[in-house]
């Protein structure tokens, strides 16, 4: 039970839906490989859980994670898991993220050793971006540049390299949706650091919310969630053909009633919330793509 609450798994949708925007884009483009989208999901999947799990210990060494923080126990600080065992845990799923990425860029890349180059780049730092949100003598995440890294790595690398490994070409409008899922991505970051707040504070832990106050950061979080609906508004008008691409909307008022409860005092369970309404608006987007697309 206790690598399960390690493992976050209420994080876990917004890797699938970044996964899956991806893929719903590159097959409204007639573009899919099942096998390449199962690893895709698989290597986001653990990315997503090594970072979690570092976080977990990369906190709890510098003070972040204690009795008095608010949100759910952590599994270092608490003791239910020692350092040692998820320093190990750790060095094993970043092997899994390699042997992963590893496999899918063999199966859709094949020998082309220009474009290998360039993904196994990209998926190196993937893993180190998520090693050292929290560790090291100078995380980043200390300084306040976690919220751009999840904007790159959850949004613009996940979808649009996802998009570019099954369609084997680029467009451009796909910054678009990729925008939107980074930004959803960031509001749950946002959610945490809101919550989180005091105890951030307390460990020198320099978040937007810490930054700037309680009030600012709420501001922000809706400017976050509205300005990810407008990129998938922006993408839809460019490429429409049918209302069908405009199912997505029917998503906002959960979005909209996070946004308003987000300025209460029990604003744990909105992670959840948000992370299940993000993988909603990824299905409703690419279903309505595809229908609009037929």
């Amino acid at each position: 039970m206790s690598w399960i609450k390690a493992l976050r798994l209420r994080t876990l949708p917004l890797a699938v839906a970044s996964i899956s925007m991806g893929a719903f884009l590159a097959a409204s483009a007639g573009k899919f490989n099942p096998l390449i989208f199962i690893l895709c999901c698989l290597t986001t999947l653990l990315l997503q859980i090594l970072s979690n799990l570092s976080n977990d210990y990369g906190d709890s060494l510098h003070g972040a994670d204690h009795a008095g923080r608010k949100g759910p126990m952590r599994m270092v600080q608490s003791g239910a898991i020692s350092p040692q065992k998820m320093q190990a845990a750790i060095v094993l799923v970043a092997a899994l993220c390699l042997f992963s990425g590893l496999a899918l860029l063999w199966l859709a890349l094949g020998n082309d050793w220009r474009l290998w180059s360039i993904f196994l780049g990209i998926g190196l730092l993937c893993i180190v971006a998520a090693l050292t949100y929290t560790l090291g003598k100078k995380p980043y995440g200390y300084v306040g540049l976690g919220d751009l890294s999840v904007f790159i790595f959850f949004g613009l690398v996940a979808v649009s390299g996802t998009y570019f490994l099954l369609a084997k070409s680029w467009d451009w409008a796909v910054i678009f949706p990729s925008s939107s899922c980074g930004l959803f991505s960031v509001g749950v970051l946002n959610i945490n650091n809101l919550r989180d707040l005091e105890s951030d504070k307390t460990a020198g832990k320099n978040t937007i919310p810490v930054r700037f106050g309680k009030a600012v950061g709420t501001v922000y979080h809706a400017a976050l969630l509205a300005l990810g609906f407008l990129c998938a508004i922006a993408f839809t008008l460019l490429h429409f053909q049918s209302l069908f691409q405009c199912l997505f909307l029917l998503t906002l008022p959960l979005f909209a009633a996070n946004v308003i409860l987000v300025r209460g005092h029990s604003i744990d369970p909105l992670l959840k919330q948000l992370a299940f309404s993000a993988l909603l608006f990824v299905l409703l987007f690419g279903v309505g793509l595809l229908l609009g697309n037929g």
